[in-house]
């Protein structure tokens, strides 16, 4: 998803107030994604890693670590480590989505192939894990273990939800849990743990991380279907994919039944047709799902802010609070 719309953009106060050590990560996820034997690996690595993305989930663990007054090195190697995860699973999903585009370039799987993109995403799980045994908190191995469990678990719910006209608001919430924002409360949680916080600020953290993760990806949902402004991301992608996201899940619901055989013909059995689209955004028009949508992404948002009101003020705690409300600013 692209945060380049709104006038405001907390997430680059939050990259000058991080510049430091966002210099430090950079530095490192270049010298840890090299390899002496297989000189394919940087290059697909770099293909994705410097292709203008925000750094927005290690941004969070090294605000989390700051805020908490962290002052050892470790939060260098977290932050890398939420990066390399994050890289993995997108070279992954390009290959099973069979994308061809990323951040308006193409994807690695096509340019090189998918084989490459799945033994380079498997290296880069290798490499991240590495780094997290490098700071020698077990406690830490064990959040980013389970995220990239939860993370490859919520693809796998997916792909099994995927074109099922029965999958529920409370299936799709375990795939966004797991897809998306795993990895942004894991990413708060140990910036927390790394700086010895007490369960209630390490709970605070990892809560806003998951609620922030959970507006993030329903926005972008949300914006598949046109939203206010579609910039960055290609409308109609789900729907061609033929994924149950939250809008056409209260459609479905919502639908007499000439309604839902359309859903059952351009979903279920994948016949589309030119003009699908159109009607497709016409019925969640006309049963409200992108404004029930909307305010469920505004909710979590606020979910979110309200985590943090059990972390000491900080200006970093500031910026995360406007980062909450910048994710949503492209549906208000």
């Amino acid at each position: 998803m692209s945060l380049d719309i709104a006038a405001t953009k907390p997430h680059e106060q939050l990259a000058e107030a991080l510049s430091g050590d966002l210099e430090a990560v950079n530095a490192m996820i270049r010298a840890r994604m090299a390899s002496e034997h297989a000189p394919r690996i940087p290059e697909v690595t770099a293909h994705l890693v410097e292709a203008g993305g925000k750094r927005l989930r290690p941004m969070l663990t090294l605000a989390a670590a700051r805020m908490c007054g962290y002052d050892g090195p470790y939060h260098i190697h977290l932050a890398s480590t939420v990066e390399f995860i994050h890289t993995a699973t997108l070279l992954h999903d390009d290959v099973v989505d069979e994308s061809s585009q990323r951040r308006g370039r193409p994807t690695a799987n096509l340019l090189w192939d998918n084989t490459s993109s799945v033994l380079v995403g498997d290296y880069l799980f290798a490499r991240s894990f590495q780094l997290m045994v490098e700071t020698g908190s077990m406690r830490v191995l064990d959040i980013l273990a389970n995220a990239s469990a939860t993370i490859a678990e919520g693809e796998v719910l997916q792909l099994t939800a995927a074109a099922d006209l029965a999958t529920t608001e409370e299936i799709y919430l375990k795939v966004v849990r797991g897809k998306t924002a795993a990895l942004f409360s894991a990413a708060m949680k140990v910036g927390g743990v790394i700086a010895g916080q007490d369960d209630a600020t390490v709970q605070a953290l990892f809560d806003y991380g998951d609620a922030l993760g959970i507006a993030f990806q329903i926005v972008d949902d949300l914006l598949d279907y046109g939203g206010t402004d579609a910039i960055g991301k290609n409308t109609g992608d789900d729907f061609r994919e033929r994924k149950l996201t939250l809008p056409v899940i209260r459609a479905v619901a919502a639908a007499d039944a000439e309604e839902r055989e359309f859903w059952v013909r351009t979903i279920q059995k994948g016949r589309q047709e030119e003009g699908d689209l159109a009607h497709a955004i016409g019925l969640l028009a006309k049963h409200s799902a992108m404004e029930q949508t909307r305010d469920d992404a505004i909710a979590w948002a606020e979910k979110a802010k309200a985590s943090l009101s059990a972390i000491p003020d900080h200006p970093l705690k500031t910026m995360l609070t406007d980062l909450a409300d910048y994710v949503v600013a492209r549906i208000t």
